[in-house]
């Protein structure tokens, strides 16, 4: 295994039953198995998305910054995204 390092976490009380309760029911072989797995998870999702708190912020930003949306409702958007995706797919044929 490769070298570890040790750190204590506090864990609201439903958490760590919850850790303990997957330990006991054999999903984890340990305690600290289960939280590696939930940190590998954690950066998995992180990695996914690939914007760090702060570029998300930014872009937020840029987005109101940007004013009101040129759409009335979420329908319109969806049928936007729709038409879009029909050209697209029909310049791919």
């Amino acid at each position: 295994m490769a070298s570890v390092e040790k750190i204590t976490i506090a864990l609201t009380p439903e958490m760590a039953r919850t850790v303990r309760e997957a330990v006991e029911s054999g999903e984890f072989a340990s305690t600290s198995e289960a939280i590696r797995d939930a940190v590998r998870q954690w950066k998995e999702r992180r990695d996914l998305v690939g914007y760090t708190v702060n570029e998300l912020r930014e872009l937020a930003q840029e987005g109101i910054e940007s004013g009101p949306s040129r759409h009335a409702s979420m329908d319109d958007i969806k049928a936007e995204a729709r038409r879009r995706f029909a050209a697209s797919a029909d310049e791919n044929r």
